[in-house]
């Protein structure tokens, strides 16, 4: 049985549909159209390497279904600033949330990182969700972030008892002043 003229027509416009917005994108590329995290892999190697990500509060260790991952590495390239790459690892910790952000203060206060509150805290939080300080390294300002109410991992974290936390140190690529409450 042969096709009729209309699905034949039918089918030339869905691939053509289907087609036209990878020729546009690869037009794009061509031009230099550039997501702005190319050429990032040696600066999220160098991230993936600052010791505070192995570093972690005693009974702190990898969620079951995480471990063996380690150190993962991104980059997120929004539109409204300069890419933001970033070093992030995961832990469960069967203590309390103010024991692992004591941790991290005196951990990163020993290694040279400054503390960054709240410039305009509106009340005290109910509970606290993490703790932020910068540093600079290689002329590069840095944020470490501590977590505590960590999202958009995939898998979720599986904590059992206790509490899950991320530790994350990043930059924006063009080594920018970002700071911890922007």
């Amino acid at each position: 049985m042969s096709p009729t003229a209309s699905s034949v027509g039918t089918r030339v416009i869905l691939a053509a549909a289907l087609l036209l917005p990878t020729a546009l994108l690869s037009a794009c590329s061509a031009l230099g159209g550039d997501d702005g995290c190319h050429d990032t892999a040696a600066e999220l190697k160098r991230l993936a390497k600052q010791p505070l990500l192995e570093s972690a509060p005693a009974q702190a260790s990898a969620p079951a279904n995480y471990r063996g991952v380690g150190v993962t590495t991104g980059c997120d390239d929004v539109s409204s600033g300069a890419p933001w790459l970033h070093a992030d690892r995961l832990y469960v910790f069967p203590g309390r949330p103010d024991d692992v952000i004591t941790y991290y203060t005196r951990t990163a206060a020993a290694a040279g990182w400054k503390f960054e509150g709240d410039p305009a805290p509106e009340a005290p939080p109910a509970a606290v969700e993490g703790a932020c300080w910068t540093g600079t390294e290689q002329g590069r300002h840095l944020l470490l972030n501590v977590d505590l109410r960590p999202g958009g991992f995939s898998p979720e974290p599986e904590v059992g008892t206790g509490l899950a936390y991320s530790v994350s140190v990043g930059t924006e690529r063009d080594g920018g002043k970002e700071t911890c409450w922007h």
